[in-house]
């Protein structure tokens, strides 16, 4: 089966593709990239922008399955909102293509791809990177995107799929120890952070 993970932006739009099989639950690594918006446009431009752009990469790759992080409350009501009406449009021609849109809460992403719901975007930049055996983490946007779709892949897999992660030690670790434990992995699978 084939996923799209899809990180929303007023600006720029990351993408990843994965296909995902019985014999590949991580995924296997097909596309990524950031869709990049002329920010001087005005809104309504900027969204058609994005359809077009998104529309293309969709008939390219034809996921089965798209992922978008779920809603989250910013800061600015301004930012939000902007977003807000991105991802309507996104999900819009998703739902016109036929493709299951399926929504992902970020600390539920951290933690299923990480083992620590507070990673930082470098620490899943590098764990995508070394779960797809990329030579290096992609851009924060297509590393997002990546993010969402090998997180379900691995849903995908079923009950029986390999954790994403290893197993980190039984006792309680810092922060520090949580971001040391995941360099050391990505280290040891060739992605220095």
């Amino acid at each position: 089966m084939r996923v799209m993970g899809i990180d929303l932006g007023s600006r720029c739009v990351g993408f990843g593709v994965v296909d995902c099989t019985t014999h590949t639950p991580h995924g296997l690594h097909v596309q990524h990239g950031v869709l990049r918006l002329n920010t001087s446009q005005a809104l309504p431009a900027r969204i058609g922008e994005l359809l077009r752009r998104l529309t293309a990469v969709l008939n390219k790759h034809k996921p089965q399955v798209a992922v978008v992080e779920e809603v989250f409350v910013s800061n600015s009501p301004r930012s939000a909102l902007l977003l807000g009406q991105a991802r309507g449009a996104v999900l819009t021609i998703l739902a016109a293509q036929g493709i299951e849109v399926v929504g992902v809460r970020p600390t539920s992403l951290k933690q299923g791809l990480t083992g620590s719901g507070r990673a930082s975007k470098r620490q899943m930049a590098h764990m995508v990177a070394s779960l797809l055996n990329l030579q290096k983490p992609p851009a924060s946007d297509a590393a997002d995107a990546l993010a969402l779709a090998l997180y379900q892949a691995r849903v995908l897999s079923g009950p029986q799929h390999r954790a994403l992660t290893p197993t980190l030690p039984s006792k309680k670790l810092t922060s520090r120890g949580k971001r040391q434990a995941l360099e050391q992995l990505a280290r040891q699978k060739g992605c220095v952070p």
